[in-house]
């Protein structure tokens, strides 16, 4: 998978961004080290003074990338789910048993984060904290729907409905394949949140996974519909 994922460039909807961060070496620095800002202040307390001072630029050279730090946190949760979705199709590329090709969807949906070589200005053990602490506010906001009409979280419903497909190839009787792939998706950062700020009301620990949870949870539902 790293040798193929090598030679594979995350593509981010346009719309998201003024100039493609990617596309110079000031736009990747951007992108860097507001994940390292963002996981370190978080969400609210980032702008964009604070992220120039940060590499050394002026706070004007970020507003040649992003409008605003909404459309750059859209453009971060757009290069992960994205990332994540090629882990899905590279992984489940070769599977043929449904319910071998279906754990191992829910398995790199919901399992713990490992840095990927393949993009050196982007940690992805500190991108997917920012995704399970701020993902939420980049939708959750009175502009989703025209947001959402320009494409800007197509990456995201690419993943939730890969999964759902690979539901409905396991039992394609199951009425809600797409409820149960977004409950799955959206469901295993709300528990790894929980694990770390709620743990009194979840039974995920050091010693049981979300993917242990799901896993179980989604075998039985699909198992119990048959």
């Amino acid at each position: 998978m790293d040798k193929l994922l090598s030679n594979i460039k995350i593509e981010v909807p346009e719309g998201i961004y003024l100039k493609n961060p990617e596309s110079s070496e000031l736009g990747k620095k951007i992108v860097q080290n507001s994940i390292i800002l963002i996981d370190e202040i978080g969400f609210e307390s980032f702008n964009f003074k604070k992220l120039g001072l940060l590499i050394g630029s002026n706070e004007s050279s970020v507003y040649r990338y992003f409008e605003s730090k909404h459309k750059l946190l859209i453009y971060l949760s757009s290069w992960y789910w994205r990332w994540l979705e090629y882990q899905l199709v590279i992984e489940t590329f070769s599977i043929k048993d449904s319910k071998e090709k279906l754990e191992k969807a829910v398995e790199i949906v919901t399992r713990t984060t490992k840095e990927d070589q393949n993009f050196s200005h982007i940690n992805e053990i500190l991108l997917n904290k920012i995704i399970i602490n701020e993902n939420s506010k980049s939708y959750l906001t009175k502009s989703v729907d025209s947001e959402n009409k320009q494409g800007y979280f197509l990456p995201y419903k690419r993943v939730v409905r890969r999964l759902a497909d690979i539901i409905s190839e396991y039992n394609n009787k199951y009425e809600f394949p797409l409820s149960l792939a977004s409950s799955v998706t959206e469901g295993a950062l709300h528990q790894q949140f929980m694990t770390q700020h709620f743990t009194s009301i979840t039974n995920c620990n050091e010693s049981v996974t979300p993917t242990q949870f799901y896993s179980h949870l989604v075998i039985k539902t699909l198992t119990n519909d048959n």
